[in-house]
């Protein structure tokens, strides 16, 4: 895949706000017809992962030990979901991504996903970056400076 298209399909940023674009598909859904609860956790996953990547901090090099040689890895320590509305088979949806806050190895990060301008769901994130044996790894202050943005620390 070329870059060109890789960066499309990330999203983008603007003013410190990921913005990524979704499409709910039949296999999103439940026998009701909406999205399924667990589906949105899918969705926010996409979204934070695709925010790091326009961060240029990828999952997999830092499992191959990208930052100093130690191999760490994030885990998502806390999550509230707030449920609006539901979302159906083929709406079309954004979903936001903000740091709000850091602190030593936690990341703090408020998320929506809207459909034509309605919040259907919001959730706040506490993702915690850990070695592989469980241990809290600081964040890097380069990635304070780029993350920040808005956010306070």
């Amino acid at each position: 895949m070329n870059s060109e298209m890789a960066q499309m399909i990330a999203g983008t940023l603007q003013n410190g706000v990921h913005h990524l674009a979704a499409r709910v598909y039949y296999a999103d859904t439940d026998f009701s017809g909406f999205v399924y609860h667990g589906r949105y956790l899918e969705f926010f996953e996409r979204g934070r992962t695709d925010f790091l990547r326009l961060k240029n901090v990828h999952h997999t090099e830092l499992a191959e030990g990208a930052l100093g040689g130690e191999p760490v890895v994030w885990v998502v320590r806390r999550m509230e979901i707030d449920f609006k509305a539901p979302a159906k088979i083929d709406d079309l949806l954004l979903i936001q991504t903000e740091v709000e806050s850091i602190r030593a190895a936690r990341v703090f990060m408020k998320q929506s996903i809207s459909r034509d301008g309605v919040v259907l769901c919001n959730a706040m994130v506490e993702a915690v970056m850990i070695t592989t044996a469980g241990r809290p790894r600081r964040i890097p202050d380069e990635w304070i400076d780029s993350f920040i943005n808005k956010a306070k620390i």
